[in-house]
């Protein structure tokens, strides 16, 4: 067990509100939270909603199951669908729809869109049919007559849904999800292709279109960390020999470089079985990382740890007063939350148990 284990950092409560048990909270640009249930997609400003006024939304749509909806800042929403994207107003009133070849594999859309932090942009991946055969990527038995070659990411006007510049990544998406930068001057689309896992790819907006700056293999987004960094994670997904490593990673978004890399085992209390379920960006010096361990005995229990930002180095593990689940969201400002049942608490970093201050 890694000596981190000893070091328990206290945090600061600050606060609870309440929330749908099985609802996804994500913070977003704004100072704003999208709330998603099933067949239901909320916006509520920050702060309001974790004061418990949560009656008045910003924004909401309903959604079907086949839809992946993203908010814009009007109260608007971007919808992408099995062979479309298509923006809608705060009204509901449909604003365009950029029709593309019908998602391979499955009568649902595979990606999610983005939205930049100025509304202006909107980032996606979409498939591409290949009528030559041989040309084709990929060929599935279940649809004769299809032949998809690599995915597409769109950059697209999000006024007018324009297609700003396109280019090919090399996934074929069972599941995609685009982000933006804090800052805007990043897009990046991870990319998860069945019996091939992950792969993550980032590109630099620019007034020409996009220019493609970085891909990984194996691992997912995480995070943005302030200073042009992007965290991933890759998770033990046993596709191949000796591929059972949980790993952490921060690359350079300009470069393209891998600056840090750890292996979450260090973290394990049973490392054959032990899961390593997310990992947050707090701030420019922390990350939270939650888990499922198994001690020798009793049953398993979720913990959650802090490490350094820059170099991935564990700092100890977060003293929670109450239980907590798998599910952290970041809020941006330093501070967190963590849900207990229909109860979500936020927190702030304390001081570690030996009283030192708990620092990157």
């Amino acid at each position: 067990m890694h000596s981190t284990e000893d070091t328990l950092i206290d945090v600061v409560p600050l606060g609870t509100a309440p929330a749908s048990e099985g609802g996804r909270v994500e913070a977003i640009a704004g100072g704003r939270l999208v709330v998603r249930t099933p067949g239901l997609v909320e916006v509520h400003d920050r702060e309001d909603f974790l004061a418990g006024r949560t009656a008045d939304p910003c924004a909401a749509l309903r959604t079907r199951e086949p839809e992946r909806a993203a908010p814009l800042p009007d109260g608007g929403f971007v919808v992408a669908g099995v062979s479309s994207v298509r923006a809608l107003g705060a009204d509901g009133e449909p604003r365009w729809e950029l029709a593309h070849d019908r998602w391979h594999g499955a009568d649902r859309a595979h990606s999610v869109p983005a939205v930049s932090p100025d509304g202006r942009l909107v980032s996606v991946v979409v498939p591409t049919l290949e009528p030559e055969k041989e040309k084709a990527a990929l060929v599935y038995d279940l649809e004769p007559g299809r032949n998809y070659t690599w995915d597409e990411l769109l950059l697209l006007d999000a006024a007018t849904g324009a297609v700003l510049d396109r280019r090919p990544i090399r996934s074929l998406a069972s599941a995609a999800v685009a982000s933006w930068g804090p800052d805007g001057d990043a897009v990046v689309v991870s990319c998860w292709t069945a019996w091939q896992s992950w792969s993550t790819w980032w590109a630099e907006p620019r007034a020409d279109g996009l220019r493609m700056a970085g891909g990984t293999w194996m691992h997912a987004l995480a995070g943005f960390i302030p200073g042009g960094r992007m965290l991933t994670q890759r998770y033990a997904e046993y596709l191949f020999p000796d591929d059972d490593r949980d790993e952490l990673a921060v690359y350079d978004l300009r470069s393209g470089e891998q600056t840090a890399l750890t292996d979450l085992r260090e973290l394990a209390v049973d490392p054959e079985n032990d899961e390593f379920l997310s990992a947050e960006v707090l701030d420019g010096r922390h990350v939270v990382v939650p888990g499922r361990v198994h001690p020798a005995q009793g049953v398993a229990e979720l913990r959650h740890w802090l490490l350094d930002a820059a170099a991935l180095r564990p700092l100890g593990r977060l003293n929670y007063p109450v239980p907590v689940g798998e599910d952290v969201t970041a809020l941006g400002d330093g501070t967190w939350l963590t849900r207990d049942g229909d109860r979500l608490h936020r927190w702030a970093l304390g001081r570690t148990g030996s009283g030192g201050v708990a620092a990157g």
